[in-house]
């Protein structure tokens, strides 16, 4: 569902019933849309027309095709005319400066190695020559501190107020956990204030010169994937998966999150795929085999590679030390240089 189309349908519900000369889409503050779920945020002109202007949105909007919910809430200032027509919710996508292309990391469920995949993919993509600055958006379970062997450090702020990203192994790294008493302090955290922090550590760093930005998403479908669609020019979006039926039923939910909010799907990456016998080289499916593909060509898009089950990947990451720079020579090194170069292809 595109939010033009739901904006034109409420700029046809008139409300001088309501002795409003407003149509339902000039009180339109923001609007997101989840699969079958619309969330929408209007500006209440008068006190006492909630009920009123919620059963008017939920009349017209449960009319539409393929929509099962409609969440209404309201706001007392009015939507910023200056920003956008009138009618229309003011979403402005911006570039980061100094970032050529912004990529996200996202699953549909957490446990399936998600972070682990984005800074060895970040790696990867240095190793290749390419600038590469990867975020840790991943602000409920940030663990990309612990995968670089940075956990206790600390970013610094420049005289302009900026922060100033930490550098580790060739990549310009920032993330919630730097921010952190310890590593135990749990993020406690609203909407409204989640997606503040994140605009600022989009646009409120210093990245310098950078060919790629990838963010480690959160798992799932919430405010942070919202945020980002909104917000932020973004060449495309990696999905994660494992190659269970659990795993996939989720990672087709953030598929279609991501096309939903118009962000391309450049491809899928299967983690923990296989296991390698030490002894006699020969490949185990334990979680099943082909069901990702499957997928990828259901949903019409690329599986960009398969990383195997490797106790060596676990083992680094919790010393700090990523198995892509830590034994670059491994199978699971070569499959992430691998992967890399399929997606640098999206802006080679």
């Amino acid at each position: 569902m595109a939010v033009k189309e739901i904006m034109d349908a409420l700029r046809d519900e008139k409300l001088e019933d309501l002795g409003l000369k407003e149509n339902l889409a000039q009180l339109v503050k923001d609007v997101k849309v989840i699969g079958k779920e619309i969330d929408l945020l209007l500006y209440l002109p008068k006190a006492g027309l909630e009920d009123a202007l919620r059963e008017r949105v939920r009349r017209v909007l449960l009319g539409l095709s393929d929509i099962e919910r409609v969440n209404v809430s309201f706001s007392g200032s009015p939507p910023p005319r200056s920003q956008a027509p009138v009618g229309q919710p003011a979403f402005a996508k911006r570039p980061v400066p100094g970032v050529k292309h912004l990529i996200a990391i996202g699953s549909g469920k957490g446990g399936v190695g998600k972070s682990t995949v984005a800074a060895n993919l970040a790696l990867a993509l240095s190793r290749l020559g390419y600038r590469v600055g990867l975020l840790d958006a991943d602000v409920y379970g940030p663990s990309i501190p612990t995968i670089l062997g940075l956990k206790g450090e600390r970013v610094l702020v420049n005289e302009q107020n900026r922060l100033l990203p930490l550098e580790k192994f060739g990549l310009k790294v920032l993330s919630i956990g730097f921010m952190l008493p310890s590593e135990d302090t749990p993020v406690i955290w609203r909407g409204p204030m989640l997606m503040k922090a994140l605009t600022q550590f989009l646009f409120d760093v210093e990245w310098g010169e950078l060919d790629v930005l990838l963010l480690d998403l959160p798992p799932g479908t919430g405010d942070v994937q919202l945020t980002l669609a909104q917000n932020v020019e973004l060449t495309g979006a990696v999905v994660v998966t494992t190659p269970q039926d659990v795993a996939l039923a989720d990672v087709r939910k953030a598929t279609t999150m991501f096309r939903e909010v118009q962000i391309p799907v450049l491809g899928v990456i299967e983690n923990m795929a296989y296991f390698v016998c030490p002894d006699s080289g020969e490949r185990y499916y334990i979680f099943g085999r082909g069901k990702t593909a499957e997928f990828a060509s259901a949903y019409g898009i690329r599986v960009l590679g398969s990383i195997p089950i490797d106790p060596e990947v676990s083992e680094r990451s919790d010393r700090g030390e990523p198995v892509v720079v830590g034994n670059p020579e491994s199978e699971t090194a070569k499959a992430f240089l691998s992967i890399a170069r399929l997606l640098a292809q999206n802006f080679s």
